[in-house]
């Protein structure tokens, strides 16, 4: 089975029943991640995977910390034989050591899953995530960073994590936004 198939499924078989709309929130992730293959190359189909599995770890049967990319990462470590980048994608999207740092489990999420050295990768999957609303239609990153607020609320954990994450996240859109311009061009 391909990897593409195989992250379909199985994030299918772990959200699309409990978490219907967290479901196709990974399916818009990963059709985003489909435009962004001539910028990737042959890491086209790794980024495809890490966007359909990046927010599995919110399946309930998965989360043990509440932290979705740490579940969702430890799940694929230790019940799949998912590539470590790709686990490592997992655990580390959308700038989640800001929120493991919120949450007291930075240490942990470095120690066990390190920043892939991949900038662009890791800035492709962010992108993919922050234009990308919660019904899986495409969005701007202000408009996505303003719902997850709206959602949460300024003074909750992730709301804390998203206001000191938002200048990242808006850079790794706007470097992936730039690198799609120049291809168009």
């Amino acid at each position: 089975m391909d990897l593409s198939v195989w992250a379909r499924d199985l994030a299918k078989s772990l959200l699309a029943e409990p978490l219907p709309r967290r479901w196709t929130h990974s399916q818009g992730v990963a059709a985003k991640a489909g435009v962004l293959a001539e910028i990737l190359g042959v890491d086209a189909e790794l980024l495809w995977a890490a966007a359909m599995l990046h927010d599995i770890g919110y399946a309930p049967t998965l989360a043990v910390t509440g932290f979705h990319p740490l579940d969702g990462a430890r799940y694929l470590r230790d019940h799949s034989a998912a590539d470590e980048r790709l686990v490592r994608l997992v655990a580390n999207h959308s700038c989640a050591v800001l929120e493991a740092e919120e949450r007291g489990l930075r240490e942990q999420l470095e120690d066990e899953f390190p920043l892939l050295d991949h900038p662009a990768l890791v800035d492709a999957l962010a992108y993919c995530d922050m234009t990308t609303t919660p019904d899986g239609e495409p969005t701007t990153v202000d408009a996505r960073l303003a719902e997850i607020l709206g959602r949460y609320g300024l003074d909750s954990i992730v709301g804390r994590f998203i206001r000191r994450a938002e200048p990242e996240l808006c850079a790794a859109v706007h470097r992936v936004e730039a690198q799609l311009t120049a291809v168009g061009e």
